[in-house]
């Protein structure tokens, strides 16, 4: 069976070459050297190879199979494949494939006899894609270190590994070491080159030994721009760490580069964000050293030069991971030293804002978060004006954990949106908050005494929602109930149906209490059938259910039931009506409130344990 499969692998995926037709290195007429490249019927073999993988393997022995196969006719040729936009995608997808021992043997050739190969393979468009998922293998320590444990139970403890395992530990772990010699012999080539910096990152965290989730391209298309990708850790070598140090040193003996080059920048907060994670005194110290660096150069007489660097593109995005993950104490000094009566300045500047709005979620349970607000409330009308709502929204997300902050946030705002005086006016607020327009210009008054008012139709943006979710946590939330009882029913299928506006009302409604969500389910019983048949709607409305009691889930399940066809029938609702169980509660009323009574204790139970 084995002696067939190779025959077919041979026969379908021998890389077949007329003599004189592979392509060497050749020279232009200036004399330097020119890439060596594939034919044309090679790049056919590898565009089969790439179509072969797409399609999987019943079984593991024909992939394996297939994998030695398909390297072996790499092999000799490792560069020239891995810089061709063909080869270097089969590549990839074989090197995730092949054993770790293979990787290794694959690396070795890219890097040459002494690695110095590696340099330009790894700042190659294509090439630079082949080095990361080559280096991406390196997870596989874990496994073979788990073999290794479990080697020595059965063994009773011999220290001695097997000679397979010594192999698949050493073959790699030399490449790796060897790129990272080429990597400190050429730093500033590999940091500064939009390819190598990438293979950089790769390389820095697999010596931390964690790494990110790849994502395939769907995933890449659906990624929430906010999102982080997470992170698995996996066993190393000792002499990882050391490499580690090493490069480290490397970056911080090049830190004037890494403060304004965008991918150097890049690189050093890959380093900070992996030794946070796995080298916290490491992390420190850069943090130390970066600032220390940062606020050491000269500047304008009385200007600390920190000012300068935060309105940098790239210098102000490093700071911002420096902020990130600083202690306590360093944070005071930079603040005491460096920002103190310049956060209004910082916060109007169109890049250093981003900054800020970091250095307040950090300082967020903190008394430093103290200073910082009072400072910033002094302009704060400036700051909306700006339409910097970044900073806004996470200062009314940090002062969630400063009460004694809230009303005086919740009046800033009131002033603001010109819906403070008269008292009359605060049952406008939520509507003014998730549009981001004052009094005036949402209703259009005429008068001074608001006796003629035209009201424009309800208009929800992501910003004024992601304020009313923050404001939606503070301990006391009546005037904006008061303003959400005030808006009519239209209003409210809007911001229920609305992408942002139904997130809005959520955090309202499930932050309410019983008695409170009870007087405003009332409220919306006759837009449970449209909501349900939406698409942000259903999820509002599940949310609602899952924070409502058992009487008013037995209420919506009243309302709802009287048009059965119309949900059962509806792409969205057609799930309400399922998760509910309102065929349950049509047919078994009795049985329906017992699962509902059990369910409703649970969710309470976890919740009083999370809070």
């Amino acid at each position: 069976m084995v002696e067939k499969m190779a025959a077919k692998g041979q026969r379908y995926f021998k890389a077949s070459q007329k003599p004189g037709k592979k392509r060497g290195a050749q020279r232009g007429s200036d004399g330097a050297v020119k890439r060596a490249r594939l034919d044309a019927m090679t790049v056919g073999y590898y565009r089969r190879i790439c179509d072969r993988l797409k399609e999987g393997f019943t079984e593991d022995e024909e992939r394996d199979l297939f994998v030695e196969n398909v390297l072996s006719e790499v092999k000799g040729k490792a560069n020239v494949v891995a810089m061709d936009m063909t080869g270097s995608v089969a590549l990839e997808k074989l090197l995730s494939l092949a054993r770790v021992v293979q990787v290794g043997e694959v690396l070795a050739e890219l890097g040459g006899d002494t690695g110095s190969e590696f340099r330009r393979v790894a700042c190659d468009p294509c090439g630079g894609h082949v080095m990361e998922s080559a280096l991406r293998q390196t997870h596989r320590w874990t496994d073979l270190f788990m073999m290794s444990v479990c080697y020595k139970e059965e063994n009773g403890g011999a220290e001695e590994k097997s000679e397979a395992e010594e192999e698949d530990y050493g073959t790699l772990e030399v490449q790796v070491q060897h790129l990272c010699g080429v990597v400190r012999e050429n730093i500033t080539e590999f940091i500064k080159d939009a390819h190598g910096s990438h293979v950089l990152r790769t390389l820095i965290h697999v010596l931390a030994g964690c790494l990110t989730s790849e994502l395939s391209d769907a995933q890449h298309a659906k990624k929430d721009r906010r999102s982080t990708s997470e992170m698995t850790d996996f066993e190393i070598p000792a002499s990882f760490w050391w490499e580690l140090k090493h490069l480290s040193d490397s970056l911080m003996e090049n830190i004037n580069v890494c403060a304004t080059n965008p991918s150097a920048s890049a690189t050093l907060q890959t380093l900070l964000t992996v030794c946070h994670r796995k080298r916290p005194i490491l992390c420190r110290k850069l943090n130390k050293g970066i600032m220390g660096y940062l606020t050491s150069l000269s500047s304008a007489p009385g200007v600390s030069p920190l000012l300068v660097f935060l309105k940098d593109p790239s210098c102000s995005h490093l700071i911002q991971t420096v902020f990130k993950f600083s202690q306590k104490a360093l944070l005071r000094d930079v603040y005491k030293n460096h920002l103190k009566e310049q956060l209004m300045s910082l916060a109007l500047h169109r890049i250093a804002n981003f900054t800020i709005q970091t250095l307040i979620e950090v300082s967020s349970g903190l008394k430093l978060f103290l200073k910082i607000f009072d400072e910033l409330m002094e302009g704060f009308e400036a700051v909306l004006a700006a339409g910097h709502m970044g900073v806004v929204i996470q200062l009314a997300e940090s002062c969630v954990q400063w009460e004694d902050r809230q009303d005086a946030l919740m009046q800033r705002l009131l002033k603001a949106f010109h819906c403070s005086d008269p008292a009359s006016r605060h049952t406008s607020c939520l509507p003014l908050f998730l549009s981001l327009l004052a009094y005036e210009v949402r209703y259009q008054t005429e008068t001074a005494g608001d006796a003629t008012v035209t009201q424009n139709p309800l208009s929800i943006c992501y910003h004024g929602s992601r304020l009313v979710q923050a404001l939606a946590k503070f301990k006391d939330r009546s005037i904006l109930m008061n303003s959400l009882h005030a808006l009519s029913s239209a209003d409210l299928r809007t911001l229920g149906t609305d992408s942002a506006g139904s997130h809005a009302l959520q955090a309202l409604v499930t932050s309410a209490s019983d008695k409170g969500r009870g007087k405003f389910l009332r409220k919306l019983e006759e837009l449970y059938v449209p909501l349900a048949c939406s698409r942000c709607g259903s999820r509002l409305l599940e949310a609602v259910w899952n924070s409502a009691t058992v009487s008013q889930r037995q209420s919506i399940a009243e309302k709802l039931v009287s048009s059965e066809n119309q949900l059962r029938s509806d792409q969205f609702a057609r799930h309400v009506w399922a998760k509910f169980g309102l065929t349950h509660f049509t047919m078994r009323r009795s049985a329906w409130l017992e699962v509902q009574t059990g369910e409703s204790k649970k969710l309470k139970m976890f919740r009083d344990i999370l809070e």
